[in-house]
């Protein structure tokens, strides 16, 4: 019995240390967001109520692309989510991934969905100027307007295509319910940031300085430029 116990403990033990060392670091885990990016991305281009988003590409000042919002807690109550944002840099196609958080309050985001991808089209420079200078908050008191197209389970779809920006969603599990980007905000993950760039690098200076790059993101620019 007790040689039984001891080699339960072990085991237990291996797999504790195991799960420590699986862990992923920062580099690992931004590798992991851009290609999963890329998946959201593809997929989207060939879901028939979503599709349309990349009509919007070209005239796009930054695209913001969040492969998982849960909704668990991030705020009390709340959902949240990590994302990448890339800018068009005129002449150059698209910069460089900076990542962000999406997050919101009880009163935000209001995905009936447990589990939903979102992509976010920046139609002004107001808005994008909001996301790099002020860790943007959406919604009319911020001045930066939002129109939703949502596709899921009694989806709620609304068509705001004048608004700085268009959100378009896709519930994974569950359903896409009354969506709402009032309070809603995106903040910056500097550790992903500083992981893939280097000490100190801020969203700003990845998105609007050609010189700063990851391979990684090549794959996400294909897909983009499909």
């Amino acid at each position: 019995m007790r040689r039984r116990f001891l080699a339960l403990a072990a085991a237990v033990l291996f797999g504790l240390s195991g799960c420590a060392n699986f862990e992923p670091t920062p580099q690992l885990k931004a590798d992991h967001l851009i290609d999963q990016a890329v998946a959201t991305v593809e997929r989207f281009q060939t879901i028939e109520g979503l599709k349309k988003f990349a009509s919007f590409l070209p005239d796009a000042y930054a695209v913001a692309i969040f492969p998982r919002i849960i909704k668990a807690g991030f705020f009390i109550g709340g959902e949240g989510g990590n994302g990448v944002l890339m800018a068009r840099m005129p002449g150059k196609g698209w910069s460089a991934p900076a990542f962000y958080t999406l997050g919101a309050g009880s009163f935000g985001l209001q995905f009936g969905a447990q589990d939903t991808e979102v992509i976010l089209i920046l139609r002004s420079k107001g808005a994008l100027d909001a996301v790099l200078k002020d860790q943007a908050k959406f919604g009319a008191d911020a001045g930066v307007t939002v129109g939703i197209y949502g596709v899921g389970m009694e989806a709620s779809t609304t068509t705001n295509f004048g608004a700085d920006v268009l959100a378009f969603a896709n519930s994974r599990l569950g359903g896409f319910l009354g969506a709402s980007f009032e309070g809603g905000v995106m903040v910056r993950r500097q550790d992903l940031n500083e992981a893939v760039y280097g000490q100190g690098m801020q969203p700003a200076n990845i998105v609007t300085n050609s010189a700063v790059d990851t391979p990684r993101a090549e794959r996400l620019r294909a897909a983009l430029g499909r």
